[in-house]
């Protein structure tokens, strides 16, 4: 058994410790927000935070996590960050297919939290690696901008919906 923080809240799962963290989420505890992509931590489809920092889960062993706090898509609206950024998300219509958008804003959530006002360079370096098969990059880089100038945008929209 391997005790996890998911989400704020402890439980414990029944899986082999080289079991990677997105199979354990989606398969064990069923929070499927967080996608399967490409199995190889190149797409970007699949990340979580793992102590606040954008880890690909499908290649994060499960025991790495044990004794950290895992965020997923499900538990990153609880935060006023998250909010904003999903916020945003939807004002800019960012998603096409969708299937990227979470790992995407994971990704952002983690960059504007560590750097609450990032460059066009440093929104580039902290996305490079997720990859948005419908091309939505620009809506992407105007929904985290919106947010560095905006932080409260949850609030003032009514929160994401």
């Amino acid at each position: 058994m391997i005790t996890l923080s998911i989400n704020g809240k402890n439980t414990k799962v029944d899986a082999d410790p080289n079991t990677p963290l997105l199979w354990v989420l989606r398969d064990h505890l069923q929070l499927t927000g967080t996608k399967y992509g490409c199995g190889m931590a190149q797409c970007g489809a699949c990340t979580v935070h793992l102590d606040g920092r954008a880890v690909r889960s499908c290649q994060t062993p499960v025991s790495t996590a044990s004794g950290k706090q895992v965020t997923t898509i499900e538990g990153l609206a609880e935060t006023a960050l998250g909010k904003s950024v999903q916020a945003a998300w939807q004002e800019v219509d960012v998603p096409q297919c969708g299937y990227c958008q979470s790992g995407q804003i994971m990704a952002a959530t983690a960059l504007l939290k560590d750097n609450p006002h990032p460059s066009d360079a440093e929104i580039s370096a902290a996305m490079d690696g997720i990859l948005c098969r419908c091309g939505t990059y620009n809506r992407i880089r105007a929904a985290i901008q919106k947010v560095a100038k905006h932080p409260l945008l949850a609030e003032q929209s009514g929160g994401a919906k």
